[in-house]
């Protein structure tokens, strides 16, 4: 299916690695320029080098910033001709007990998770009504539907989001612009790995027995991979998604087992 977007812009948030890079890969394999933005330099010119590497691959454009940072938008904003596509991503916060959390802690986590995306969106969603063309698609999480205890943070932080994106997203829909949700569940990345390391030491079990644990718990057997998500990513960036918006896609291997 020719997804009807090569030679569009897309900024794509954290884009050196896992999912951010599973959809900058995706997008780029469809011929968008693609500008991607991470922390670390060196993953970030890995990554890029693997995009520029694709068939049919347009430009790829490198951003080492603080995507949660005001002058980091600012930077990633100037090195995209004009963005089409918004692809928004950033860490989770920390694991933990909420008795732990100040109220430093609980502002990190709402700079990361809530405000940068909606800053982004305000930076961004004008200018694609006025060209008449506009895909936001923000990287949440499985927890907005199914809370995760010792995720508070990103519990209340995305949760907070979904709300902002459920009240906004339609307003552009007559000019061709959709914000949609993508809700992923246990993907094979650093930060599972590292979810699982740390339930690990804490049981004093073997990683393979937690990691085997955990997918047999996963109606598909198995963890989701990078490229997968990415190809619905690129999906709801294209030309054929002009009628969804407001909607949060759950991508979980059939782990939530509720109705709606």
């Amino acid at each position: 299916m020719d997804l009807g977007i090569a030679g569009r812009w897309a900024l794509v948030c954290g884009a050196s690695k896992g999912l951010g890079l599973g959809c900058a890969r995706a997008l780029a394999a469809e011929g968008v320029n693609v500008v991607i933005v991470a922390r670390g330099a060196d993953a970030l010119e890995a990554a890029a080098a693997d995009l520029r590497a694709l068939p049919g691959a347009a430009q790829v454009v490198t951003v080492a910033t603080d995507i949660t940072t005001a002058q980091g938008r600012a930077t990633a904003l100037a090195a995209c001709p004009q963005v089409d596509i918004l692809v928004t991503n950033a860490g989770g916060p920390p694991a933990g007990d909420f008795r732990d959390w100040d109220r430093d802690t609980w502002l990190a986590a709402l700079d990361a998770n809530m405000l940068t995306p909606i800053e982004l969106i305000r930076a961004t969603v004008d200018a694609m009504a006025a060209r008449g063309y506009g895909r936001v698609v923000n990287i949440t999480s499985s927890s907005v539907k199914a809370p995760i205890d010792v995720l508070g943070l990103s519990n209340g932080a995305r949760s907070g989001l979904t709300g902002f994106i459920a009240g906004i997203a339609r307003t552009h829909l007559a000019r061709n612009v959709t914000v949609n949700n993508l809700l992923p569940g246990a993907f094979d990345t650093d930060r599972l790995r590292g979810i699982l390391q740390a339930s690990a030491d804490k049981q004093g079990q073997p990683l393979a027995d937690v990691s085997a644990r955990r997918q047999g718990s996963i109606p598909a057997g198995r963890f989701g991979n990078a490229d997968e998500f990415g190809a619905t990513c690129a999906f709801l960036c294209s030309v054929h998604a002009g009628y969804i918006t407001g909607q949060n896609l759950l991508i979980d291997g059939g782990a939530y087992p509720g109705t709606f």
